[in-house]
């Protein structure tokens, strides 16, 4: 033995000190993007029974929650609207008055320094449940654009900070910049859902956001979960058509798509820690089977390794809490 050569890597892994001081990622609350559902009426806060812990609230109980969330030094929100009344071209996501242009500037009155993402999508609010314009069965593509469009200028108008459309149209991005360049805000970013997966995984958001299509399937503007190189594709046209971000959803069964897309892009990646990632995780350590803290920022951490700068997640609140050993 006196003679073996070999490297000895655990000398780095000695004390608790010395571990922190060659991690290489670093996950912070700043990184958060933490998710909200907004509902019409007074005096409502409904527990979304598949999501544990997050529920769909009003704007008189926002308040508290926004509270909350600027005390934890979380700096991003983003706004997901249910609205009272749906139809047939999702009106209620354009309307001036509509439930996440209402809750965007109340949350900016209270405080103008959390950054209010605006969800820009028509699916909750369309009465078939799909993201674009219906004919004859099919989800027309460039008629959604001009509905989308409005509905990111509304947004904009209202006082988002970032518009963040997740419709997965051909040409969405190009359309939005342009409707957004000519109502004079062209300082608004687009965080665009560039890469976005037809995932089993959203199966609880749908719940929270009563957003599930009434017919068909999401598959033929969704992308296929086999697929590598079309993450590569999309992100290419929403990055030439003006993206400002890059957002990969789902995260946690995508960290190679993730990191593929951190290798081959220079805008910010955002990993978005979907609602069936985020009840998986609530229903194994409601059982006892995990320990929920240790799972959630070694999950987190794994998105950020894998190449995102920012992460749209549930456990914003918890993650923020346990950074700090609270």
């Amino acid at each position: 033995m006196n003679n073996l050569q070999f490297r000895r890597n655990r000398r780095l892994r000695n004390t608790s000190t010395l571990r922190s001081m060659v991690r290489e990622t670093v996950l912070q609350k700043e990184d958060f993007i933490y998710p909200i559902f907004v509902v019409e009426g007074e005096n409502v806060k409904n527990p979304v029974a598949s999501m544990p812990g997050i529920y769909q609230m009003s704007l008189d109980h926002l308040e508290k929650e926004v509270d909350e969330v600027v005390s934890l030094g979380i700096p991003s929100i983003i706004l997901f609207g249910v609205p009272a009344s749906k139809d047939a071209h999702g009106s209620e996501a354009y309307a001036d008055e509509g439930i996440v242009q209402r809750a965007t500037r109340f949350v900016k009155e209270r405080h103008p320094n959390l950054v209010v993402i605006a969800d820009t999508c028509l699916c909750q609010y369309t009465d078939h449940g799909h993201c674009g314009v219906i004919e004859n069965g099919k989800v027309l593509n460039d008629p959604s654009l001009e509905l989308l469009t409005r509905t990111a200028i509304s947004q904009a108008k209202a006082g988002a900070d970032i518009i963040a459309p997740s419709n997965m149209m051909d040409g969405f991005v190009a359309a939005i910049r342009q409707g957004l360049d000519e109502a004079g805000f062209e300082d608004i970013p687009i965080m665009s859902y560039a890469v976005k997966y037809a995932s089993a995984y959203y199966g609880p958001f749908r719940d929270a956001a009563h957003s599930s299509p009434q017919f068909g399937d999401r598959k033929t503007y969704q992308m296929d979960p086999a697929n590598r190189m079309e993450a590569i594709r999309e992100a290419a046209s929403d990055e030439e058509e003006g993206a400002d971000f890059l957002i990969v959803k789902p995260a946690l069964s995508y960290l190679d798509i993730m990191r593929d897309v951190k290798n081959n892009f220079a805008l910010p990646v955002v990993a978005y820690n979907v609602s069936g990632e985020y009840s998986m995780i609530k229903a194994a350590a409601g059982n006892g089977w995990i320990n929920e803290e240790e799972i959630v920022l070694e999950t987190l951490t794994s998105m950020k390794r894998a190449g995102a700068d920012l992460i749209m997640t549930y456990h914003a609140k918890d993650a923020a809490r346990w950074l700090e050993g609270k």
